[in-house]
C-alpha cells in the first residue's frame, strides 16, 4: 500500500499544452523559426526545457540558455495560464488526503511557476511538499527533483512510495530513486515510452491512478 504520492505536474495533474506549446512557438521565433504543427512541440512537456531546445533543435548550450529566457517572456505572464486541471484530478487528491496520504509535488517545471499553478487552480493546500526545478537551471533533472523531494518531505520506506507521472523522465527518475511508478496515458507520453522506460504501472485515466493507489 502506497503511503507517500509524488505527482508530476504538466500532462499528469494539468493540461498544459497550450501555454507550453505558445511558450515554446514564441522563443523559436527569436531565431525566425517557424512551427506549423503545434503538436510537434509536445515533447517540449515534461523535460528539460534547455535540454530539448538542444536536442530538438540543434542549439548550443549558450543559445539554449537564451532560449529558455525568452520562454520565459512569454510564459510567466500568458503562457502560465493557458493551462486546466484534467478532469476529476482535484477529486482524486481530495480522496488521498482523506485516506490520510502524503502528497508531494515533483516537477522539473521551476518551483516558482508551479505554486503559482497549484494556487491559482485551488490544488496547493493538498500537498504536503512541493519540489521543483531552480530558475537557475539548478535541480532541472526528474532524478534530482525526485531525489530532493523524498530527502525534505522526510520520506523513510521507499516500498511505500510512487511516482505518477505521464513522461519517460518521471519513469527513470523513479527507478533511479528507488521507487514504484504510475505511468499515465492522458497526458504527453505514450504507451509504448512509458513502458519502455520501465513503469511499474499504466493508467489510461485518473480513475485508474486510483484504482492503483
Amino acid at each position: 500500500m502506497y503511503q507517500n504520492i509524488l505527482f508530476d505536474l504538466d500532462g499528469t495533474l494539468t493540461d498544459s499544452a497550450l501555454g507550453i506549446t505558445n511558450s515554446v512557438k514564441y522563443a523559436l521565433g527569436k531565431w525566425n523559426i517557424k512551427v506549423e504543427d503545434r503538436t510537434s512541440l509536445y515533447r517540449f512537456i515534461g523535460p528539460p526545457l534547455q535540454e530539448s531546445f538542444m536536442r530538438f533543435y540543434g542549439f548550443s548550450e549558450e543559445e539554449g540558455r537564451q532560449a529558455v529566457a525568452y520562454y520565459r517572456e512569454y510564459f510567466a505572464d500568458r503562457g502560465i495560464f493557458e493551462n486546466e486541471v484534467y478532469p476529476g484530478v482535484e477529486e482524486l487528491l481530495r480522496q488521498l488526503k482523506k485516506q490520510g496520504k502524503k502528497l508531494i509535488l515533483a516537477t522539473s517545471k521551476p518551483e516558482e511557476y508551479a505554486f503559482r499553478i497549484l494556487r491559482h487552480f485551488g490544488l496547493y493546500d493538498y500537498f504536503d511538499f512541493a519540489a521543483g526545478a531552480l530558475m537557475n537551471g539548478e535541480r532541472s533533472r526528474k532524478s534530482e527533483v525526485i531525489q530532493y523531494a523524498i530527502r525534505n518531505a522526510d520520506i523513510r520506506n521507499l516500498s511505500e512510495t510512487v511516482m505518477v507521472g505521464d513522461r519517460e523522465h518521471d519513469i527513470f527518475g523513479a527507478r533511479e530513486a528507488g521507487i514504484d511508478s504510475i505511468g499515465v496515458l492522458f497526458g504527453y507520453g505514450s504507451h509504448e515510452e512509458l513502458t519502455g522506460a520501465g513503469a511499474t504501472y499504466i493508467a489510461r485515466s485518473v480513475s485508474d491512478i486510483m484504482s492503483f493507489l
